[in-house]
């Protein structure tokens, strides 16, 4: 009588109707040999050796290897290298989810590589590589990991645990399919991650370039139809500032009818997000947010990154600002999307990077920030430039929508499409 357990996934080609088999990775791959070998191997010179070390795995580096120039050289003499369709696992993480990340050699190679430091390599011999290689990013293969990982602050597993893993596998022509499959939709994910990140350069380059630099009253780019050098200002001559919430314990947070802009909400966001609030009580000796407000970081882990500002677009009452923020109020007209543009750019995220003080924490005094020269156009000009990166940001947040869709679409189908 035949134990093997059968089972069919949820989602799978419709050409194949066959039971998948329960077994185990041990009974389809064996297990090849690791080298301890940490960076201190690694050398700049072509030496036709190159390594798999567990952090590139992390890093995204090295996950399906088409092309080995992407590994480092290393120095020194092997015997045991690896072959095309080897997998190799980083065999520690920081977390669960990590631990066991794969990446697959998908190329042949005059070059040697060998799998180094903290790494388990497998060569498969009854089943598809690129099948096992997605099999290893299933969920069912990530809750195995939960139980058979150890440590505590940093997850491990070993071979012996990673070749008991169990599975249903199917013939091997629909696990090179299903291979086939996750490996063109990764690359579309690519496609789309390289357009993402190439529209973020855009930007990045775009606010050095139509922003003047320091001490001088023209931008390097601008909109043809403006010609008029940009007039230079303190904050301090157009604005004043104002305190966030103040004498309050942390009983005081999580309800009642007020709001507050919670930190991370002016930290990450230009434009401040609405909903990136969270509840108080009303209490009318605390300053409140208006329209067109523009709050700052004080303090950060990092001098770079203090100073962060977000520019709030509600009329909403009763709205406050964090403890670890401060408000600027404009006493005179400015294109507030601009204004939002314009604080962090390169030059101005310069200036605020210079004004950051201490040793473990950064901070910046208000008094300083008041100091700070800011150039800008005449409004119309401002207007322009406001509306140009607005838009460049809604097209950059499609891009990163699509991105998403497309992950969230493979993390759905790596649950249906295995047992």
């Amino acid at each position: 009588m035949n134990k093997v357990k059968k089972l069919v996934p949820k989602l799978r080609f419709p050409e194949f109707t066959d039971a998948w088999e329960q077994r185990k990775l041990g009974d389809v791959a064996n297990s090849i040999k690791s080298y301890p070998l940490s960076r201190n191997v690694e050398t700049e010179e072509r030496t036709n050796t190159k390594y798999i070390h567990y952090g590139d795995i992390h890093r995204g580096i090295a996950n399906i290897l088409d092309d080995i120039n992407i590994l480092p050289n290393i120095i020194g003499e092997y015997t045991e290298f690896l072959n095309f369709g080897d997998i190799v696992v980083a065999d520690a993480s920081e977390d669960y989810y990590g631990v066991a990340s794969p990446c697959v050699v998908n190329c042949f190679s005059r070059e040697n590589i060998v799998a180094g430091l903290h790494t388990i390599a497998i060569r498969p011999y009854k089943s598809h590589h690129l099948f096992l290689y997605y099999l290893l990013y299933s969920s069912s293969f990530k809750e195995y990991c939960k139980k058979v990982g150890t440590g505590t602050k940093v997850f491990s597993i070993t071979s012996k645990n990673l070749l008991s893993f169990e599975s249903f596998f199917p013939p091997y022509k629909e696990q090179q399919k299903i291979g086939n499959f996750f490996t063109l939709l990764d690359r579309y994910i690519t496609i789309h991650q390289r357009k993402l990140e190439n529209v973020k350069k855009l930007k990045k380059s775009l606010l050095q370039k139509m922003f003047p630099k320091s001490n001088q009253t023209f931008p390097e780019l601008r909109f043809p139809e403006f010609t008029d050098a940009w007039e230079q200002r303190k904050l301090g001559e157009i604005g004043t500032t104002f305190t966030g919430l103040s004498g309050k314990t942390k009983d005081d947070f999580g309800h009642g009818n007020a709001k507050f802009i919670t930190y991370l909400n002016v930290f990450n966001n230009p434009i401040s997000d609405l909903n990136g609030v969270d509840s108080i009580e009303i209490d009318t000796k605390q300053n409140s947010v208006k329209y067109g407000d523009i709050l700052f970081t004080t303090s950060s882990e990092t001098p770079n990154e203090v100073g962060m500002s977000s520019v709030w677009l509600d009329n909403a009452e009763n709205i406050y600002l964090n403890s670890f923020c401060f408000g600027y109020r404009l006493k005179e007209k400015l294109d507030l999307y601009f204004l939002a543009f314009l604080l962090r750019s390169p030059m101005i995220r310069q200036k605020f990077t210079l004004l950051a003080q201490g040793i473990s924490r950064y901070n910046i005094s208000k008094t300083r920030v008041m100091e700070m020269d800011i150039s800008y156009p005449e409004l119309k000009e401002q207007q322009k430039i406001g509306n140009f990166f607005t838009l460049l940001d809604r097209y950059i947040t499609i891009h990163q929508r699509k991105v998403e869709n497309l992950q969230n679409l493979k993390k759905s189908l790596l649950q249906q499409m295995f047992v």
